[in-house]
């Protein structure tokens, strides 16, 4: 340890050579599950060197920002949220190379990446922890939270149904207690101990010293509990998240993205975060293309209070936050175009699910498990790996695949490319403002203006054509179109033998389930 408390926490900080963009984080992620991605060795696991093979894929696709779920080493070898070594690679994924060859590759392809890092807890079986349950005057006994005796307020505790009190499975130590908010496997940390913030920090410079260009920190908000009342969102857990997204900020060009479920947008605040993932806008556009009435006023509005970096998403790694779209939505491939579009047109920074741009479903199985299935390369699995895979692969594989769809200029895939591309290449979608949205019906729409550019988003959602003036539109107003989905743009063909190179809003016409992107002249 004591190595480690000199150098890294006063070394200047210095940008990787080959970094991405300044602007790659203003772009589209993609999170990945390494294990689930791209197997090299036909061991049947996903590693780096196969997710750096697929790193062209993603390019053309166009992300510019790659989410890594746990890397490090983990006792759980699958989740990976159980960490046994933060500074060390998991054995079945590589090396420190394979990952430096990753970043290396990515940069080289305009492509940032940042990986989960979990301030909250270890795994039971990390080495500190392990020396502090055998001994109890252990240097490391306070580097988590015991209580000796049990608290007196035990069965006051309750967090999302059970006391997260745990004691000694082995009774060595019969009356203590030992505080584990995710359950007994993953012990936290007490972080309000100073060897263990710098612990912490320490680890954080290791990751950016060799180039990372950012994190996504897990959990923030159950960092510090203060009683069994007051343990979540404490205001300890957001100045200690504050501290450390201010040392990732000391290194150039950096980036910062929080799970916070409990008040999202106070931790995307600059003074905290600078982003964090908006739990609840995913609900209400799965229930507009779902056709819920009662969603489209608050979906029209949400970006009237939300702050515009947020974190958008449509599903992640977390049965919590919902099922594969694909399964959400029953397979209705026209609403997932919907709520694809959605997303990736509102404010935000984008983070796509790996296997999401494809249609992959879920597979069969208990808690999280459906959701991190290898991913569908092919119609089998022989396109993830060579090997059994470690997990069956989508039910969906044989008609929803990367090869099928790279070759359908109709496909999901192309529809993602597209929505991608025109928000790369426009910079009111990429960092605009949110203005004169409404509803109208089962239609929303709103306007994106940034650097003297103005876009005019429609989209219905609806089994019913719609006809308007949008809000914020004068009659005489002309619109170029930028694109239209695939029903829209039929409408256009069958009405002009040629596509309109400007639009009048008389002529401004929605079919169902669709939307449209138009400039402002």
């Amino acid at each position: 340890m004591s190595s480690w408390l000199g150098c890294l926490s006063f070394c200047a900080a210095a940008a990787p050579q080959d970094a991405p963009p300044p602007d790659w984080s203003q772009g589209v992620f993609m999170e990945v599950f390494v294990r689930g991605y791209q197997d090299s060795d036909g061991d049947g696991i996903g590693d780096l060197r196969g997710l750096t093979r697929r790193l062209d894929y993603l390019q053309r696709l166009g992300v510019t920002g790659l989410w890594l779920m746990p890397i490090t080493r983990s006792a759980d070898h699958d989740h990976g949220y159980a960490i046994t070594d933060f500074r060390g690679i998991e054995p079945d994924y590589g090396s420190q190379a394979d990952f430096d060859e990753l970043l290396r590759q990515a940069h080289r392809r305009g492509i940032g990446v940042v990986m989960d890092y979990i301030l909250n807890h270890s795994a039971r079986e990390h080495p500190n922890f392990q020396d502090s349950l055998r001994h109890p005057q252990s240097p490391y006994r306070d580097w988590y939270v015991w209580q000796d005796p049990a608290p007196v307020d035990l069965k006051d505790w309750d967090i999302w149904g059970h006391t997260p009190w745990y004691a000694d499975p082995d009774q060595a130590q019969a009356g203590a207690r030992y505080f584990a908010t995710f359950g007994p496997h993953m012990p936290d940390f007490n972080l309000r101990n100073p060897a263990v913030i710098d612990y912490h920090r320490d680890s954080l410079r290791f990751w950016l010293d060799r180039g990372l260009d950012g994190f996504r920190l897990d959990a923030v908000p159950h960092l510090i509990e203060n009683s069994a009342r007051d343990w979540n969102d404490q205001p300890e857990s957001r100045a200690l998240t504050a501290e450390y997204t201010r040392l990732i900020r000391s290194y150039p060009g950096r980036f910062t993205v929080c799970e916070a479920t409990a008040s999202p947008t106070a931790y995307a605040s600059p003074e905290v975060c600078g982003s964090a993932f908006d739990f609840g806008l995913e609900k209400l556009i799965l229930g507009a293309v779902r056709g819920e009435a009662e969603a489209l006023a608050p979906l029209a509005r949400h970006f009237e209070t939300t702050p515009l970096n947020m974190a958008t998403m449509l599903a992640n790694h977390d049965i919590f936050a919902g099922a594969r779209v694909w399964d959400q939505l029953g397979g209705d491939e026209a609403r997932y175009r919907l709520a694809a579009a959605t997303y990736l047109l509102l404010p935000g920074i984008p983070f796509l699910y790996y296997g999401e741009e494809i249609g992959m479903a879920g597979i069969e199985g208990p808690g999280d498990v459906p959701l991190r299935a290898p991913m569908s390369w092919s119609a089998d699995a022989r396109g993830f790996t060579q090997g059994r895979p470690f997990r069956a692969v989508s039910p969906n594989a044989a008609t929803h695949n990367a090869q099928a769809q790279a070759r359908d200029p109709a496909s999901l895939l192309n529809h993602y490319r597209a929505l991608i591309g025109l928000r790369r290449a426009q910079p009111a979608l990429k960092r605009g403002d949110y203005v004169q949205a409404f509803q109208d019906g089962s239609v929303i729409g709103f306007q994106r203006r940034a650097e003297g550019q103005t876009l005019l988003v429609l989209i219905n959602y609806g089994m019913q054509a719609w006809q308007g003036l949008p809000a914020g539109i004068s009659a005489d107003q002309r619109l170029r179109p930028l694109l239209r989905s695939a029903a829209q743009a039929r409408l256009a063909a069958a009405r002009h033998r040629r596509p309109a190179a400007l639009l009048r809003t008389d002529q401004l016409r929605l079919p169902p389930q669709s939307f449209a992107v138009y400039s402002l002249q």
